[in-house]
């Protein structure tokens, strides 16, 4: 596609990628505010994420054929109709103050952004030139970002402003509270309902593969690169989700005021590397370099999370000093600044796992797009953890983990292009 005939597609899957932002990450909001209108404790709280994207995992790979029969634009439009459902699902759930409603609601939400983020992703891959396709998802993750930047400031304004804290709330007050997430689940329907007309009946082309001549009868696993990039992004999103929504619990932990907010500090870092992505991908550094780039860094923050005091405040003051916003422990800007580090993993793992895939790419799409349950399963994890050990601090050295496998796909899986290609 030239220049001109790819603006309204990147219009389009760019207005989609603030939805999902929004909606993702609420969560990290949600997991402090239902912990207390719930009455859970840590461990319990984050089946909040085990509920929203398991449904990456159960929906991923069906969906890919629902794509292929009946086209990646209406896959669009029906991922939207979900996310209605699920957005109203949440009025019963608040009025009710169900955690188990909650859940099915959070599932539901999971679901319709299964088939949103199957269909979307490989039309920004495959727009243009597959070597800027980093560049290209940089933009919509500075777009997604900035969603995970303002929900949580909406969210502590629109429902926590007149509350002051939510220690010692009386069960009146807690289900007074519970029933103010009603109107903006409401909001979120509507707008969703509008957004289903607009890539209805949008000019957006389909995504259509040549015939490239590959058996009919290889199956997804038959690409290691795809495989193994399924594998890296099944820890990617386990740290990222780690890194966005735990942050509020990891207040919580310290006694911190407004923790409901603290989500907004890992979207700021991921924004300022989504800005590196789209000014030095690929002109100055190339996808590959970047990911290893990435994980390094994410390994580096993990270890000054864990062994920086909770007293000290050096470098959050040289951070947000001349903001005045609140001033938080260093430990807990270094779980921030993990956003900075993941920024880039997904934009630079998906074009190096989807190359060369041709009409395969949308089950390769789905494969990925499962890989998303390592943010259901890994969150999991580190809460029980974290449970068993009364020591959240600590528990973060989960995260290494995770980036070694980054790492390793960055240096050597990515070039595998055959199981029995033993020299990649």
């Amino acid at each position: 596609m030239n220049n001109k005939s790819t603006l309204i597609p990147m219009i389009i899957i760019g207005i989609l990628f603030f939805i999902f932002g929004f909606v993702t990450w609420l969560n990290g909001s949600l997991i402090p505010f239902l912990k207390v209108i719930c009455d859970l404790n840590d461990f319990e709280a984050l089946f909040v994420t085990f509920a929203f994207y398991i449904a990456y995992t159960v929906m991923a790979l069906p969906m890919s054929f629902v794509l292929d029969k009946i086209g990646y634009k209406n896959g669009m439009a029906l991922g939207l109709g979900v996310m209605v459902v699920g957005s109203l699902v949440f009025i019963p759930a608040a009025q009710d103050a169900s955690f188990i409603l909650f859940l099915i609601a959070l599932f539901t939400l999971g679901t319709g952004l299964t088939i949103l983020q199957t269909a979307s992703n490989p039309y920004i891959v495959l727009v243009g030139p597959m070597q800027s396709a980093a560049m290209r998802i940089s933009i919509m993750g500075l777009i997604n970002k900035s969603a995970g930047v303002l929900v949580p400031l909406l969210f502590t304004a629109l429902i926590l402003s007149d509350i002051g804290t939510m220690h010692d709330l009386s069960n009146e007050a807690k289900d007074a509270l519970a029933t103010k997430l009603i109107m903006p689940y409401i909001v979120m329907a509507v707008v969703l309902s509008f957004l289903i007309g607009l890539v209805k009946f949008s000019s957006l082309p389909e995504i259509e593969f040549e015939d490239d001549g590959v058996d009919d009868g290889r199956s997804i696993f038959s690409f290691p690169r795809v495989v193994l990039g399924a594998v890296a992004l099944f820890f990617y999103v386990g740290i990222e989700v780690i890194a966005g929504d735990t942050i509020g619990l990891y207040g919580q932990y310290l006694a911190l005021e407004n923790t409901t907010v603290l989500t907004s500090y890992t979207m700021v870092f991921m924004v300022i590397g989504y800005l590196f992505g789209v000014l030095f991908i690929p002109k100055f550094i190339s996808q590959e370099k970047a990911l290893i780039l990435s994980s390094i860094l994410g390994i580096l923050f993990l270890f000054a999370v864990v062994f920086t005091s909770n007293e000290s405040f050096v470098v959050s003051k040289f951070l947000w000093g001349w903001t005045g916003v609140q001033t938080l422990p260093d430990t807990i800007t270094f779980v921030a600044l993990l956003g900075l580090s993941n920024a880039l993993v997904w934009p630079t793992i998906w074009p190096l796992a989807l190359e060369g895939l041709g009409k395969y790419t949308a089950k390769g799409s789905a494969l990925l797009i499962m890989a998303i349950s390592g943010g259901a399963i890994l969150p999991l994890i580190f809460g029980k953890i974290s449970f068993i050990s009364g020591d959240m601090q600590s528990t973060y050295m989960l995260g290494v983990i995770c980036y070694a496998f980054i790492l390793l796909y960055a240096l050597r899986w990515h070039r595998i292009i055959s199981w029995k290609d033993e020299n990649a």
